[in-house]
């Protein structure tokens, strides 16, 4: 099993270096070396200027690495190992030598990517980096509070971080080329499985195929109507002078934002649902909308700042409350569709899924779950031991091709809704073959062939160019084989 899952996991070190330095850059602040260079610069020369108080002078920063024509700073590397302790990492500077090398790597691609011609749109590097701003201001708490940490602007901060991210995205652009040709054909799937040691093929738990029908409990207008009264006299303390963002705090429902007085931070339009991203960007500055309702329930907003296509806005939610009469006409629907299932067989439960489910990441994949924990390989084979409980519960006791009567589920944010089950497939715990498993090991298999080929390409790319690492990292094994050797014709008398 271990040796089986060398290749993935010397795959993850090489390959993922652009989604490493993504945690990176959306928790530190990476300066340019430029920048840092002239902010070591005023520091050595106020050092200077009182060195009698201070003490000898000590090198700020230095050059960690130098690939080509670019450079590695040690402030880089330090950010990054800044970032990793952050995270509730425990104290390893050995991680240092995976942040150069991570570093190294992006580099070489960058550069190959220039004599390929392989680029970027501004926009997409804009998108980028507003995505990772919106993720480190909630996480920060709000705009403040990330620029306080920061200590700038958002906007000066976004200026700093843009190339370094566009290189990153050229990167990974460059990486995608290395291997977009690479095809993994039933015999390439064999040999990789025939070469896997008998002690080392792996066992795979016990695993289903699910579907799911979900009737949600729709409100009347009249059910909803006191959850918009509520909303809409909030609006009206607002408008009289009460603070926006103490109402927010008390009242509104939104559990992603109330706690920052609804502040929702900087987004762009594909970031709300149409009815919000209508009014957040139709607004002024300083403007607030009346109430209006979507799928989440009755809102008003305030657009605090507009910048191009991202607005910052902040808003109140007050969500209908879900009424026993509701539940009971969601049941009976349920009840209804079921009936249907079980007395037409023209209507198999996937078209019975598309047509009646009101869950939107089912409805369109035939009602079946994928497994969240390998989203890219969207794969509807779930071990049992990551199920829904309340699914494993009913699934346990079924056939494979039963259809459950409606039960009542209640999801992880308390809504309650009506599910009808379908047992698709069960495959109980066994070792790894090619009969049962074929898609998993091609999986394997794909990401063995990728490693090789970029392992390759690394190989070749480090010969050809110019690679010096600073004398303290020459003990890190991962970075054996990187430094350019030193030939005596390069040594000057």
């Amino acid at each position: 099993m271990r040796k089986f899952g060398t290749a993935i996991l010397s795959m993850i070190l090489i390959i993922s270096v652009a989604k490493a330095q993504t945690h990176a850059l959306d928790t530190t602040v990476k300066a340019k070396a430029q920048t840092h260079t002239l902010d070591t610069v005023a520091k050595v020369k106020s050092n200077k200027q009182d060195s009698a108080a201070r003490g000898p002078v000590h090198t700020l920063d230095k050059i960690a690495g130098v690939v080509g024509s670019s450079i590695i700073l040690q402030s880089d590397i330090e950010l990054k190992y800044a970032s990793y302790l952050a995270q509730g990492s425990p104290p390893d500077p050995s991680i240092k030598c995976q942040i150069l090398q991570g570093l190294l790597t992006q580099k070489l691609l960058a550069q190959q990517a220039v004599i390929d011609s392989v680029e970027v749109k501004d926009d997409e590097v804009d998108n980028d980096v507003d995505r990772r701003m919106r993720g480190m201001i909630q996480r920060a708490g709000g705009q403040d509070r990330l620029e306080q940490f920061l200590g700038r602007s958002l906007i000066q901060y976004k200026d700093e971080v843009r190339p370094d991210i566009k290189e990153e995205l050229i990167a990974q652009k460059m990486q995608q080329k290395i291997t977009t040709n690479i095809n993994t054909t039933p015999q390439d799937v064999e040999k990789f499985y025939n070469k896997i040691s008998k002690d080392s093929i792996p066992s795979f738990n016990k695993e289903v195929e699910v579907g799911e029908i979900s009737f949600n409990p729709k409100l009347t207008n009249t059910e909803k109507e006191s959850a918009r009264l509520k909303a809409q006299d909030l609006l009206k303390r607002v408008k009289a002078g009460e603070d926006f963002g103490s109402l927010a705090r008390l009242y509104s429902q939104d559990p992603g934002s109330a706690a920052e007085g609804g502040d929702l931070g900087f987004a762009d339009r594909t970031t709300f649902v149409k009815e919000f991203a209508a009014w957040a960007f139709k607004l002024k500055a300083g403007e607030i909308s009346p109430v209006f309702e979507t799928d989440f329930g009755f809102h008003f907003l305030q657009v605090i700042e507009r910048r191009g296509e991202q607005v910052h806005v902040r808003h109140i939610l007050i969500i209908p409350a879900v009424t026993q009469e509701s539940l009971s006409r969601a049941k009976a629907k349920a009840d209804s569709v079921y009936t249907l299932l079980m007395k037409n067989k023209k209507i198999d439960f996937s078209t019975a899924a598309a047509f009646y489910s009101d869950d939107k990441d089912t409805k369109y994949n035939g009602g079946m779950l994928l497994n969240a924990e390998n989203v890219e390989a969207r794969t509807t084979y779930i071990p049992t031991d990551k199920l829904d409980p309340q699914v494993a519960l009913i699934t346990d006791t079924m056939k494979v091709g039963n259809i459950s009567t409606p039960q009542l589920f209640t999801g992880q944010d308390g809504k309650k809704s009506y599910r009808i089950v379908f047992l698709k497939s069960s495959t109980n715990a066994h070792k790894a073959n090619l009969t049962q498993d074929y898609p998993k090991i091609k999986a394997y298999a794909t990401s063995d062939k990728i490693n090789r080929t970029v392992s390759e390409w690394f190989q070749k790319k480090r010969k050809e160019t110019f690679i010096k690492i600073d004398p303290q990292y020459q003990s890190c094994g991962s970075l054996k084989g990187w430094s350019t050797p030193v030939t005596t014709a390069a040594v000057k008398p």
